[in-house]
């Protein structure tokens, strides 16, 4: 396993930066998850660390070496796309062992990787199948197989499981995570779905517009974001953010209830009337959606209610909701950045 680091990393296509800047080093052996909406330039980095794509400017380095100019097979890394990219017309067994034979292994020592790998992946009752044979599950097996068979130092994953349903997305998470567990391989994970940043991630790097906006665990990037953005795309429903006079307040909105609920004192808490507009039930949780005052007239907020909150009511009805002091967090009105009130 290495460590990867990306120093001053600039992309420019003609006009358009697509990386303006990057500096991010991961550490050996984690599992670091590249978060953010389509067209940040999440993607655009991992191909730059694979090689698929040069710099305008700055230094990938990995395992302490500069890798800038070398070509893909050259910086033992093992890349898995979106598409998985098996060919067709190949049993699992030939795809998983292909870039062995394409750099000349003999045949047994081929075989001998090719069933470790799959004994890892628990895969061996399908190595004789066509891809088409496949679940997309069993095909991204297949897929993570021959990327593991190559021995890499760096994983790279892009978007691997946005072909899969919702449940098997869950259950492909849960393997995945206990593979780079297994294996300790430092592995870069791209992805826009935060479900899968919070729920993989030993540390997720939040992107925006070609720039690094926050690096930290999943509970630092929900509880403490480095700004509006961090805090509005990361949690579903993003945070609250109601204007004051001079900043910005922003709140979870699990952390937003009932006064009779909220369980702090009044000194110890802001407080909000609330007009509910409209109600979801979700079984385990209310969302509740509605209106506060601000500084800026009236603010649409949301409330995340569990269902242990047996608290009765109406759209079209005000109720007092409050915040404890200590959840609150407060934002720069003109830049946007987390700062002190």
């Amino acid at each position: 396993m290495a460590a990867v680091e990306a120093r001053g990393v600039r992309k420019l296509f003609g006009p358009v930066k697509a990386l303006d800047g990057i500096d991010l080093a991961t550490r050996e052996g984690e599992f670091l998850v590249l978060l953010g909406p389509s067209g940040c330039g999440k993607t655009t980095l991992l191909r730059i660390i694979a090689g698929l794509e040069q710099p305008s400017a700055g230094e990938i380095v990995i395992g302490g070496q500069v890798v800038n100019g070398l070509p893909p097979r050259a910086r033992k890394i093992a890349m898995v796309f979106q598409s998985y990219a098996l060919y067709p017309h190949m049993t699992a067994f030939d795809n998983i062992a292909f870039p062995l034979k394409a750099q000349g292994m003999p045949r047994e020592e081929r075989a001998r990787k090719v069933e470790w790998a799959a004994s890892i992946l628990g895969i061996h009752d399908l190595l004789g199948r066509k891809p088409r044979q496949l679940s997309g599950g069993e095909r991204q097996r297949v897929a993570l197989a021959r990327a593991l068979v190559r021995e890499p130092s760096v994983f790279l994953l892009d978007e691997p499981l946005s072909n899969l349903d919702a449940q098997l997305r869950a259950s492909a998470r849960d393997e995945l995570q206990g593979l780079q567990r297994r294996i300790g391989i430092t592995t870069i994970y791209v992805t826009h779905d935060q479900v899968e940043a919070m729920g993989m991630g030993d540390r997720i790097a939040v992107m925006y517009q070609g720039r690094i906006r926050q690096v930290g665990t999943p509970l630092e990037i929900y509880e403490e974001p480095a700004d509006t953005f961090v805090a509005t795309f990361v949690g579903s429903p993003p945070m609250n953010l109601v204007e004051g006079e001079s900043y910005l307040v922003g709140f979870r909105p699990e952390h937003f209830l009932p006064r009779q609920a909220a369980h702090a004192p009044s000194n110890d808490s802001w407080s909000f009337t609330f007009r509910v507009t409209r109600i979801e039930h979700l079984g385990a949780d209310r969302l509740v959606y509605g209106i506060v005052g601000s500084a800026a007239g009236e603010t649409k907020v949301v409330s995340r209610l569990p269902s242990t909150v047996d608290v009765t009511l109406h759209a079209g009805e005000s109720y007092e909701f409050a915040v404890p002091a200590h959840r609150l967090r407060f934002f720069d009105k003109a830049t946007g950045s987390a700062t002190e009130r």
